[in-house]
């Protein structure tokens, strides 16, 4: 698929975040694979996927387009989705479809900032969709000078200066379909199948559902918070 056909496969659809960490329970590429399938037989448009083992693992099990991110740690930054150009180009090597970055206004590792990280990025790889993961509005409009393909709202409420916020943001949501040309991802707190539709229905793009598809153990947590 080139980028047209990726972007038009997606549109109006779900994409199901298939993740789990070291401290997690399902953290296993197998078992990501597996959880990919699901959402495919479910009928999911799209999958996203941390790490080069998950991501090989699902691309050998269905074909979807892929959102590829690596959650990695840097002792002088508090960006950990895809944060340098070491992430970026594993990621291009696996061939994910989509790359999603980090793209909030804190330094990145080496103190750079998102327009000195990105600028050679997108001149490195100027044909490979990337995805913009912003917490505010300021952001993302910067992502879209910047040239991103996808802005999205998957880092509101986790940034300082977002703390607190509502999810999902439907009000991000809106100030980007309305004031930005760029196409929204819809992504955070999305809960229910209500939630996802009032996302698409503001005129997202589309929209990613993690913890509540794909992580039994926050979803029996919030069963048992029920009972208390």
């Amino acid at each position: 698929m080139d980028n047209k056909e990726i972007l038009k496969k997606i549109k109006g659809g779900l994409i199901v975040s298939c993740q789990a960490l070291a401290s997690e329970p399902l953290h296993d590429s197998y078992i990501m694979s597996k959880m990919a399938w699901a959402a495919y037989l479910g009928g999911a448009v799209g999958i996203r996927a941390n790490t080069v083992a998950d991501i090989k693992a699902i691309k050998e099990r269905v074909d979807l387009p892929v959102i590829g991110i690596i959650k990695q740690d840097y002792d002088d930054s508090d960006v950990y989705i895809t944060p340098t150009i070491k992430e970026v180009d594993a990621l291009v090597d696996v061939g994910c479809e989509i790359i999603a970055i980090d793209a909030t206004s804190r330094k990145r590792p080496n103190g750079l900032s998102l327009e000195e990280f990105f600028v050679p990025v997108r001149e490195k790889y100027p044909n490979q969709l990337f995805m913009a993961d912003t917490s505010c509005f300021e952001e993302g409009r910067l992502a879209q000078e910047l040239g991103f393909d996808l802005i999205g709202t998957t880092m509101a409420g986790y940034t300082p200066y977002t703390k607190g916020t509502s999810l999902p943001d439907y009000t991000l949501m809106q100030r980007y379909v309305t004031q930005l040309n760029t196409p929204v991802i819809a992504e955070g707190g999305i809960w229910s199948p209500d939630e996802l539709k009032k996302a698409i229905d503001i005129g997202v793009h589309a929209a990613v559902v993690g913890t509540a598809i794909t992580r039994p153990m926050d979803i029996t947590k919030r069963f048992v918070a029920a009972l208390d």
